[in-house]
């Protein structure tokens, strides 16, 4: 889905044939205007999502709180609040943005490496493995997963799915995109049913608490929490940002890629280390959250195009902007009652993908 082009200085690159027949509609807009865009609005909704609950709280005195907090002022507003809003729904709406960031970003990366549209952080099995390790801590007790907590013991578990999938996917040596989707899918199947298992073992009060985490939450999230999942995502993101060339000549095909100068087999494995890590730290705090990887990418490239050096920077705010609202509509919908943010992910995730196979019967990621 993509030509090889050399500009005028001689440098060959690969330039999107999508957008030669059906050019995104905002292809030509600028990024950093796309950026500035993006991030005024997710700003305005983390102010409006952490304005909203079950005590409301006006927009202006939110603003005032995160304001007041982030320059060490005396916020002038009502200390119960200041509590509600600073302690436990900023980081909740902050939590959610990261998690929609980094799954976008991970989602977009993982569809390039295994030239697959279907592929996101969960194909490679990250999510069943993470399951195991927090459902043996909450069915079976910390001291079964050798005194790790919950989050420790899911991204020990994501890990591990990981690594498998990773042995597994070789084919003499070198990565197999199609051995490591089938690898992913093989073990997915394995950790699901022990983490059904293990479902079995546990007593009635601890059941909800399981199928909530499976199904994704961010309403316990801490500042501690916050700081560890920001530095990850940034970085993360960041450092893939930098290879975002060399995914534009991959998904021209492997040969292609290494006539173009590209270590294949480096770029494949360092990404999937880094997107792992993403995935494997977001459900680790998180839990399980579907279809935000699978969705936001082609989202993102069908609004601006299939350059990657605009859809990964692009792709996590989109991410965020999504979750955000996601999580905000998790909390409004059935008052008091709050839904996993699977529900909705889901909900929302599995039309539009109907929608866009129905759509382009030749979907490809590029």
């Amino acid at each position: 889905m993509t030509t090889l082009s050399r500009s005028t200085n001689g440098r060959v690159s690969a330039a999107p044939k999508r957008h030669a027949t059906r050019p995104a509609p905002l292809h030509g807009a600028p990024l950093p205007l796309c950026l500035l865009v993006l991030g005024v609005l997710l700003v305005v909704l983390i102010l409006v999502a952490a304005a909203v609950g079950s005590v409301p709280v006006s927009i202006g005195d939110t603003g005032r709180i995160v304001w007041a907090h982030l320059t060490g002022a005396t916020p002038a507003v009502d200390p119960a609040h200041d509590q509600i809003v600073w302690t436990f729904r900023i980081p909740r709406v902050l939590l959610a943005a990261l998690c929609g960031a980094g799954l976008a970003v991970a989602g977009v990366v993982l569809q390039a490496l295994v030239a697959n549209p279907l592929a996101d952080p969960f194909i490679l099995g990250v999510s069943a493995g993470g399951s195991v390790g927090a459902v043996t801590v909450m069915a079976l007790g910390a001291g079964a997963a050798g005194g790790l907590g919950v989050s420790g013991a899911a991204f020990v578990g994501a890990m591990l799915a990981v690594a498998l999938v990773f042995t597994l996917g070789q084919q003499h040596g070198r990565l197999n995109p199609v051995r490591l989707v089938l690898a992913g899918v093989a073990i997915s199947y394995v950790f699901t049913s022990i983490t059904s298992l293990l479902q079995l073992q546990t007593t009635p009060n601890n059941m909800r608490q399981i199928m909530f985490w499976l199904l994704g939450s961010v309403a316990g999230a801490r500042w501690e929490q916050l700081q560890v999942a920001g530095v990850v995502v940034l970085a993360v993101t960041v450092l893939l940002t930098m290879y975002a060339r060399q995914f534009n000549a991959l998904v021209t095909g492997d040969e292609s890629a290494t006539a173009l100068g590209i270590d294949v087999k480096r770029l494949r494995i360092v990404s999937i280390v880094l997107t792992s890590l993403l995935a494997g730290v977001l459900i680790a705090v998180a839990g399980g959250i579907g279809f935000v990887g699978l969705m936001v990418p082609h989202l993102v490239r069908l609004a601006f195009g299939v350059d990657h050096r605009r859809v990964l920077p692009l792709a996590a705010l989109v991410g965020a902007v999504y979750l955000v609202i996601v999580d905000l509509l998790c909390r409004t919908v059935d008052p008091p009652n709050e839904l996993p943010l699977n529900i909705l992910t889901a909900l929302f995730g599995a039309p539009f993908f109907i929608w866009l196979m129905r759509r382009d019967r030749s979907l490809s990621h590029s």
